[in-house]
């Protein structure tokens, strides 16, 4: 049930992402006198609607995306009439004239100089960053949240469970069961208790996000020694003798070293971060976002081999949009504190955010990056002419991007198919 629930939130979540995005390009348009008739969110078939304005506003049936149409988003051929249609043919003409046409096909005499065509690059370049852009804030208040509102998990010193008995790590499959003639641990004989606050070890101070200082202290130590706990608001040093045992090693979980032993487990806190920290997360995912993007075509078989060929899953692969609210349901159904699970499902949704700023950089038609390449190259070509003292060029016409974009529509239709069905018969898991 709990699965069930975190896959819901968390697809709400995506949901509210996208519409985020699209409030970017929205308002700037809105600002620069650029006519916008829709905002949608998802694609196909309208599954509720409202009209405020100029704008409907509304709901479609397949939840993977939005978008914001604005009006006259090609201009029309040079020489094509008020249609746009060219002159020249070619394989692709057609193509090209059809989207030019359909781009004119709702512009009203009244509405010719609110089209998004008309206005100067640097507007375009704005409204087409904007959707993204809001990815980004996005995803920094999401990080902030988390590190800062909830901190980051960390070992504590607070005892969460004190061992009853002394057994080597090899026998740890059953920690509940003391064998025939098995020594108290040093913890039991010393009266630890689960809930006591270790403050300190052998005089050195421990603050309660310090659990990895303290265990790494505990393994060095060796015979009597004093630990300080807080029990109840009062503070008790108590004797306790620490003993050599066979434990699990800090650098592989796997092996096992021999090590001072208490025979205490410390529970798990949340230590909160600066400001600082925040943004080096945002620097360190945009990083990893970016290589991830990049490696994504020689992923592909391995992708394909874990849908269809039974293969093992790369965990680090890309994920689609079932694999994140998958992973958004396996969050929730943790039997973990609140702030763990919160700390990661919001971890989480920054990420997605963050792929989405980067993804809609791209390029490539239809993303964003599609237009504001065509518009940077047109404020460049205007610049260079106003230099030279030759007659403004005009428009790029962006429509000859259009076979691109086809072909990378179909090529991302056909990657997503993949990462459905990975994500349902062979997903990627954060907990095992």
């Amino acid at each position: 049930m709990m699965t069930v629930l975190g896959i819901a939130i968390f697809f709400v979540g995506l949901l509210l992402s996208v519409a985020w995005h699209e409030l970017g390009h929205f308002t700037t348009a809105r600002w620069f006198g650029i006519k916008v008739p829709e905002f949608f969110v998802g694609f196909g078939r309208t599954v509720w609607s409202v009209k405020r304005g100029e704008t409907e506003y509304g709901l479609k049936l397949i939840p993977l995306g939005g978008y914001v149409r604005m009006i006259g988003m090609l201009p029309p051929a040079k020489g094509g009439g008020t249609l746009g249609r060219s002159r020249r043919t070619g394989p692709f003409q057609g193509l090209m004239d059809d989207a030019r046409r359909q781009s004119q096909a709702d512009v009203l005499p009244a509405d010719s100089d609110r089209q998004f065509w008309t206005r100067s690059p640097w507007k375009r370049i704005v409204v087409m960053f904007a959707g993204p852009f809001m990815n980004l804030i996005l995803a920094v208040v999401l990080f902030a949240v988390a590190l800062i509102g909830i901190g980051l998990p960390t070992d504590g010193t607070r005892i969460g469970s004190v061992s009853e008995c002394v057994v080597p790590a090899t026998a740890a499959a059953q920690p509940d069961v003391c064998p025939p003639g098995a020594p108290p641990t040093p913890a039991a004989a010393a009266g630890l208790r689960a809930g006591d606050l270790i403050v300190g070890l052998n005089g050195r101070p421990f603050q309660e996000v310090d659990g990895q200082q303290l265990r790494e202290a505990i393994r060095v130590a060796s015979g009597p020694a004093e630990i300080t706990v807080e029990r109840n608001g009062e503070l008790r040093t108590l004797p306790v003798t620490v003993i050599d045992n066979q434990v699990q090693s800090f650098d592989d979980p796997n092996q096992t070293v021999r090590a001072g032993f208490l025979g205490v487990g410390l529970t798990q806190t949340f230590a909160p971060q600066s400001f600082g920290d925040v943004f080096l997360q945002v620097g360190d995912t945009i990083g990893r976002t970016g290589q991830a993007i990049t490696q994504i075509p020689a992923r592909f078989p391995g992708l394909f081999g874990a849908a269809f060929l039974g293969e093992e899953r790369d965990q680090t692969g890309p994920m689609g949009v079932v694999g994140v609210s998958r992973l958004g349901g396996e969050i929730l159904s943790q039997d973990r504190p609140l702030q763990f699970e919160l700390f990661f499902f919001l971890q989480l949704l920054a990420a997605v955010n963050m792929s989405l700023f980067l993804l809609n950089l791209l390029p490539i038609p239809p993303l964003d990056g599609g237009q504001i390449v065509p518009a940077i190259w047109e404020s460049i070509k205007r610049h260079g002419s106003r230099v030279m003292g030759r007659p403004d060029p005009g428009p790029v016409d962006a429509a000859k991007l259009l076979p691109v974009a086809y072909v990378f529509v179909m090529v991302f239709v056909a990657f997503s198919l993949v990462l459905v069905v990975a994500d349902i018969v062979n997903p990627v898991r954060i907990f095992g």
